[in-house]
Order: C-alpha cells, then structure tokens, then sequence
C-alpha cells in the first residue's frame, strides 16, 4: 500500500525545485518504466498493478515495489490515463568535461518545450546519438514531460547543460557546426561530415546571433507549401537523417 507521504513526494517531483531537493525524478508508463528496469538508474521504488507486477514479476525481484489501481496511478503523476505503473529514481549528473565530439551530437540552444526535447532526445537514440549538449536555459531533462516524450530513450541519451558560447568556441576550429537556420545551404544538397555538431535554436527565436558566428554552415529544409516554420523537434529528425546518410 502506498502511504500518504509518498503521494505527496510522488506529485513533489513534478516540479523542478523538488526533483533538485529529492535528486530523484518520475517516470510513468508501462514502456518508460520498463526501460527504466532495464538501464543502469538506480531505482527507489515501482508502483504499480496487481497486473504489471504478476506481468513483469522477473524483472522487479529486487526492486521495493507498492500496488495501486489504476485511478490511482493518473492522479498521482502528469498521465491523464495510466493502466500499469509509475517508478521513482535518482539523478544521474551529467559533466561537460565527459563530453567528447566522436560522430554526430545534437546542441540545443535554449529549447523550451519538454514534449520538444522528449522527441529529440528519442530521435537522437534512434540514430544512435548518445550524447546532447543544452544550453543551461534548455529545459529540464528530468521533467517528467521530458521523460515521457523520450518513450524511454532517457536511458541511452546523455544531455549535458553548460554555457554554449565558451562550449562552442571550443569545438567551431576542429569539427564543423552545421546550424539549422532559414539563412543557409539547402540540406538536400550539403555533403555532411562527421565527427560534427548539429545546432538547434530556440523554437520562437531561432539560434541566438551570439552563437551563429560559430556556425560554419548555416543549413535549411526546403519548404514546398505554405507553413511558416517546422516544430524543433521535426526539424532535428529531418536534419539528422540529412547527415546520418553521409558515412
């Protein structure tokens, strides 16, 4: 039975101040938590159904788990239905100083939307990125819309925040920076090199101007009817498949 004072901490971590207090974050869902028992987080607890747990038994022996129903489980975290479970774990950090530039890496500049960052964070992993880097104004990886939208890909994908400028002055002479602006080349007809870095503005603005003379191509998705603009998180997908074609 869950008690009272883990709903309370369960709902806390829906905000950013308490997942920095606790260290702990929220995953829900039957894919996202499975993903979760499966990757090397450390796990403080699974709630659960009578069915998840008698379901997936082999995976959760040595797991702290609590039942619930399934009511239960939607009004305690951000899914309006959730039919199987919801886990807390702790935090991993990620360093900048890890970071190394080997293939391909995505760098978002300022992205404010979970759902946003969720995607390309699964998307990433679908082509084998392991590894982001965000502006320290990106939104949180562990929010719990984040870790949704990511469908379980926050296990594979490592986001480290730091300062751009300095990170990109760092990189621009040794690799290139491909940055997606409507300013550029046609993506269609860029030959790509790698180990390089994919830019991805903010989704109102666009790359800040502090960072576009860092940029050693400017690239754009040729449009063929009549919308303004594409959302961050397709215009990553269509760019890295653009430049996962060149080997």
């Amino acid at each position: 039975m869950v008690t009272k004072s883990q709903v309370k901490f369960i709902k806390s971590l829906q905000e950013k101040k308490y997942r920095k207090l606790e260290q702990c974050f929220l995953v829900e869902g039957e894919k996202s938590v499975l993903e979760l028992l499966s990757s090397d987080f450390t796990i403080r607890f699974v709630v659960g159904t009578v069915e998840f747990f008698r379901k997936y038994a082999s995976l959760l022996v040595h797991v702290e788990k609590f039942e619930a129903k399934e009511g239960e489980l939607s009004s305690w975290g951000e899914f309006k239905t959730n039919y199987s479970a919801l886990a807390v774990a702790e935090m991993k950090h990620f360093e900048i100083s890890d970071f190394t530039a080997t293939g391909l890496h995505v760098v978002l500049d300022d992205i404010q939307d979970p759902g946003n960052l969720g995607t390309i964070i699964r998307t990433a992993d679908w082509y084998g990125i392991n590894s982001i880097v965000a502006s320290k104004e990106t939104v949180d990886f562990y929010n719990p819309k984040v870790i949704a939208a990511s469908k379980g890909s926050f296990c594979r994908v490592k986001v480290f925040y730091t300062e751009l400028h300095s990170f990109l002055q760092d990189y621009y002479l040794h690799i290139p920076i491909y940055g997606a602006s409507l300013q550029g080349e046609n993506a269609n007809q860029v030959k790509f090199e790698k180990p390089s870095l994919l830019l991805i503005g903010n989704e109102a603005h666009g790359i800040n101007d502090a960072l576009m003379r860092f940029v050693s191509m400017p690239v754009f998705i040729p449009r063929f009817g009549q919308a303004e603009s594409l959302n961050a998180a397709i215009a990553t997908a269509i760019l890295l498949d653009r430049i996962m074609r060149f080997d």
